[in-house]
């Protein structure tokens, strides 16, 4: 069955970089879309980042724009997250999601299966 373990989270502070991880099995990794999603306490669902199946485009929510950097590989079926910069704002539960098709969206409806999430604290 599909499984997507996320790994990485933890404290931060501002200004720190933090490296997210997603491990994906149970599908093949590499005709899928993924992205990583995330929920600040209170709020709903945000949209951070997509890549294409074949890891040739990214794409970015503009509120993380210019900080963080998303990445496949796809001989490890994983994909990753790098956040750099990080403010307070970015505290959230991250989730990577696994696309049903080859393209990301900024949609939840394009996205079939979610991990369980980790957790992001950016503090002083």
């Amino acid at each position: 069955q599909v499984q997507l373990v996320e790994s990485g989270g933890g404290l931060a502070q501002p200004g720190g970089s933090l490296r997210l991880s997603c491990a994906a099995s149970g599908f093949t990794f590499s005709s899928h879309a993924m992205s990583w999603a995330r929920q600040a306490p209170g709020k709903g669902l945000e949209w951070v980042s997509g890549i294409y199946s074949d890891g040739s485009a990214t794409y970015y929510a503009d509120s993380v724009k210019g900080r963080f950097t998303i990445s496949r590989d796809n001989a490890k079926n994983t994909v990753y997250l790098q956040m750099n910069s990080l403010k307070p704002d970015d505290t959230a539960l991250y989730y990577c999601a696994k696309g049903i098709g080859l393209e990301p969206s900024d949609s939840t409806k394009d996205y079939d299966y979610w991990g369980q999430g980790t957790q992001v604290t950016v503090s002083s």
